[in-house]
């Protein structure tokens, strides 16, 4: 078994360039030999027209035009006499080298022409030698001019191409594997560092960059390494602040709710001190009852077991639940809540899902925003989808935390920060799960977060209703 990249690329090299010399090979040694023969079959056919004008021009010369046209068209002459055609029967009437005529007493190629009195062309193999031939039947019946030629020259030249092809071949699968064990060396060092990368990722390790100049499928590779480093680092980053958060939020209620259930066993308490203090305890378990449902939310959408459903949503019904809910939380925090219905917008989706999401875009919105501000809630459609949006006058988000708002367990610094930083990223996956989106749009002054869905059907004998606004 043939192991390391640098000879499997180097042996593939050597497979590619050896396959291109032979299929060369295949097709041009055949094809010049070919071309050479023909041509020179070519020429015996004209100079056996030539010897043909000879005969017919004097009274049976048959030796003086046999030599005459052998030194002239170096090539041997035979002149036959037909005695009969099937089968055929020549007679040797001249020949320019009458004492080696025996080889040519049956030659095929005049046979044939006598029996077909047509011209005839071929080749013919004698002592070990090849010849091409031109036969001619100078009249109907007779004679019959034959034209050959030894082949050592034109296939001498096939052999010299030959040997030449072959050893430049043989130079040029020697220069393909010293090559090709060269670049593939480079590619391997690359393809090390990067195996290196991986290791010092899979170890835990993400503070040094993945680093490839090239700008081909290796260093696509290598940039989609430190893609993975950096969504990793922010993951682990984000995991330990998680934890640290996750720590915080669960030590305070935790802590309170023990608080409370001590000062509650105290007899002397009134009974409005008590009611107040079941109020905080409520809002506390409350806190706690977010947090676990949050974190069973993600542990579903990874494990691929969320399902939503794929309903026609109200959003202007949902936006109208929405304001319900927060404006007692809007008025405590000394927001103004305001409500817009565009029409009657339909979405395809699941209506608690999208609840879920509506309340997380609504509570950050008066959450971290500073008192006064105006939210508003718009739904609306547009084209073919349908949106609900939040809008705050609020000072926007820093563009250093835009980028990351929608990372899990991310919390931006400052004195609103709270919560356990998964409400957006659960948002945006359970949108996606429904074939949407949520975008964000934060300038000074301004913050708009849309949920965007596939718009639905609007029922036939439910016409669409003017624009509302709520306050």
């Amino acid at each position: 078994m043939i192991k390391g990249i640098r000879l499997r690329l180097a042996l593939a090299l050597l497979g590619v360039v050896a396959g291109a010399l032979a299929v060369a090979y295949l097709i041009v040694v055949p094809t010049l030999e070919t071309r050479l023969v023909d041509a020179k079959i070519d020429q015996l056919e004209q100079n056996a027209i030539t010897v043909g004008g000879c005969i017919k021009g004097t009274d049976f010369p048959w030796q003086e035009c046999a030599d005459t046209g052998s030194a002239a068209l170096n090539a041997r002459v035979v002149i036959y006499d037909v005695l009969q055609r099937v089968p055929p029967a020549l007679q040797i009437l001249a020949d320019s080298r009458p004492a080696s005529s025996q080889d040519v007493e049956h030659d095929i190629v005049a046979e044939l022409s006598a029996t077909t009195t047509k011209a005839q062309r071929g080749t013919v193999s004698r002592r070990g030698e090849e010849f091409a031939e031109a036969a001619l039947p100078v009249t109907a019946d007779g004679p019959i001019v034959l034209l050959s030629s030894s082949l050592a020259d034109p296939l001498s030249s096939v052999k010299v191409v030959e040997r030449r092809l072959l050893a430049a071949g043989l130079i040029a699968l020697l220069v393909a594997l010293l090559l090709g064990y060269a670049g593939a060396s480079l590619h391997a060092r690359r393809i090390r560092r990067l195996e290196r990368a991986a290791e010092r990722i899979a170890s835990g390790r993400f503070d040094e960059p993945v680093v490839d100049g090239g700008n081909d499928e290796v260093g696509q590779l290598a940039a989609a390494f430190e893609r993975m480093r950096r969504r990793l680092e922010n993951l682990d980053r984000a995991r330990r602040e998680f934890i640290a958060n996750a720590s915080h939020e669960l030590r305070t209620p935790l802590f309170s709710l023990g608080g409370f259930l001590e000062l509650m066993a105290d007899e002397d308490l009134d009974e409005a001190t008590r009611q107040e203090f079941l109020a905080t305890m409520g809002e506390q378990v409350a806190r706690l009852t977010k947090l676990a449902t949050d974190l069973l939310d993600l542990s579903r959408m990874d494990a691929g077991r969320m399902r939503v459903e794929a309903d026609g949503v109200d959003l202007g019904a949902v936006a109208q639940v929405l304001v319900e809910e927060f404006r007692a939380i809007a008025e405590r925090r000394h927001h103004d809540l305001v409500l817009i219905v565009d029409g009657r917008p339909i979405a395809a989706g699941d209506e608690v899902r999208v609840l879920q999401i509506g309340r997380v875009l609504v509570g950050n919105a008066l959450v971290h925003t500073p008192p006064e501000t105006l939210v508003t809630i718009r739904a609306a459609c547009a084209g073919d989808r349908a949106f609900l949006s939040v809008t705050d006058d609020g000072p926007g988000i820093s563009p250093e935390h835009v980028a990351h708002v929608f990372d899990r367990f991310y919390r931006a610094d400052g004195d609103v920060a709270s919560g356990s930083g998964l409400g957006l990223a659960i948002a945006r996956e359970l949108a996606s799960l429904m074939g949407g989106d949520v975008e964000l749009d934060s300038a000074p002054g301004r913050t708009v977060v849309t949920l965007l869905l596939p718009a639905g059907a609007v029922p036939a004998e439910d016409p669409l209703a003017p624009v509302s606004v709520f306050t």
